[in-house]
C-alpha cells in the first residue's frame, strides 16, 4: 500500500507572524507496570537522529542507564528531505542504522503504521512497541523518564535516577525556562521569518545563557553536585550551539568556546562521562542543519569549525 502523501503545510515552521511554533507531540502513552505498555526487555525500539537534540536526550539516558541491550535503536540519515527523515545503510552513511524493526525507508511510515490518518510532522525520537506494532510515545521529555525509572530490572546501572524525588520541583522549574529560552529559543531565532520575533528570541537565548553561566559559576551541575535530567536536556543544545546555532540560527551574541567558561567546563565534564561522547556525532549534526534547511542555507555549504574540543581536560 502506498504511503499517504504529506499534508499541505506540514513543513511550514513559521506562522504568518514570522514566529516559529513547535508542534506538540501527538503520542503520549506511558510505560508503566499496570498499563497497556509495561516495561519489558526487548519489547521497545527507539527511532532517533544523531542530529536532533531532542532525540539525543533519549540516547544519553539510554546509555547512562545501561539499556543498550534491551532497547534497540535505529538511526536515520542526517539529511532530511521532502519526505522527512529517511533510513540509510551504515555503509552509505557512517553512523546510520536502518530500520531493523519494521524495514521502513522513512520515519513517516512509522507514523502512518501507528495512525493511518496522522497529519502532524514526522519527528524523532519515537518509542515503538514491537509487540503491539504501534508508537508508544514521541515526546523526548517523557521517554527519558521512562528510561530513567521503568527498566531498572534490566539496567546495568539500576537505582541511579536523574529525576530524584527531592529535586523534582527544582528540576521542573529549570526545565521550563531553559526549554523556552535556550532549547527552543535557538529554534525560535533560527526559524523566525521576520525581524521582530527573531530579535525577541535572540535576546531570550542570551539572557538564558547568562543565567546558566551564573549558576555554573557556583555549582558543578545545574543543581549543585547532583547530575540530573536538567543537565542532559541542556547539554544537547549546548553541544550544538557553536557549530550550528551560532551561525545557522543567527545566535551570534557569543560562543560557548570564548564567552561562557563555566558552561564550557560543565559541557566537557558531561561529555567525558562514560558512554556520552559516543552519542555525539558532529558530522550528522552539521550535515543535517546546514544541508536540510535549504531555506536558510540554499547552497548547503557546511562550516568547518566543530566548536570547542569537549575531550580536553576540565577544571572543576
Amino acid at each position: 500500500m502506498a504511503t499517504p502523501a504529506a499534508p499541505a503545510g506540514i513543513y511550514k515552521w513559521a506562522s504568518d507572524t514570522g514566529e516559529f511554533k513547535r508542534q506538540v507531540s501527538s503520542f503520549r502513552n506511558e510505560i508503566s507496570p499496570d498499563g497497556p505498555f509495561p516495561p519489558e526487555a526487548n519489547r521497545y525500539h527507539l527511532y532517533v537522529s544523531l542530529a536532533c537534540p531532542w532525540a539525543h536526550r533519549t540516547l544519553i539516558v539510554r546509555v547512562l542507564k545501561g539499556l543498550e541491550d534491551i532497547i534497540s535503536v535505529s538511526i536515520v540519515d542526517p539529511l532530511m528531505g521532502p519526505n522527512g527523515w529517511h533510513f540509510s545503510e551504515s555503509s552509505e552513511t557512517p553512523g546510520a542504522i536502518p530500520d531493523i524493526c519494521n524495514g521502513f525507508k522513512y520515519i513517516r511510515e512509522v507514523y502512518f503504521k501507528a495512525e493511518p490518518e496522522y497529519s502532524g510532522r514526522f519527528t524523532v525520537p519515537v518509542l515503538w512497541d514491537k509487540k503491539n506494532n504501534t508508537i508508544v510515545n514521541n515526546e523526548s521529555s517523557e521517554i527519558i523518564r521512562f528510561f530513567n525509572n521503568q527498566f531498572d530490572a534490566w539496567s546495568s546501572n539500576p537505582g541511579v535516577t536523574y529525576y530524584p524525588e527531592k529535586l523534582r520541583t527544582q528540576i521542573d522549574e529549570l526545565n521550563t525556562w531553559i526549554y523556552d529560552q535556550i532549547n527552543n529559543g535557538v529554534y525560535k531565532a533560527g526559524f523566525a521569518t521576520k525581524q521582530e520575533p527573531y530579535e525577541a528570541a535572540y535576546n531570550l537565548v542570551f539572557d538564558g545563557l547568562a543565567k546558566v553561566e551564573a549558576i555554573l559559576a557556583k555549582n558543578e551541575f545545574l543543581l549543585g553536585e547532583t547530575f540530573t535530567e536538567a543537565d542532559v536536556r541542556l547539554f544537547t543544545t549546548i553541544v550544538r550551539f557553536d557549530p550550528v546555532y551560532h551561525t545557522h540560527f543567527k545566535c551570534t551574541g557569543g560562543t560557548i568556546a570564548h564567552d561562557y567558561p563555566n558552561i564550557l567546563r560543565w559541557a566537557r565534564q558531561i561529555y567525558q562521562m562514560p558512554k556520552v561522547a559516543a552519542t555525539v556525532n558532529l558530522t550528522h549534526i552539521k550535515e543535517h542543519y546546514y544541508k536540510s534547511h535549504v531555506q536558510i542555507n540554499p547552497f548547503q555549504v557546511v562550516p568547518v569549525w566543530n566548536g570547542p574540543d569537549l575531550s580536553l581536560p576540565y577544571k572543576q
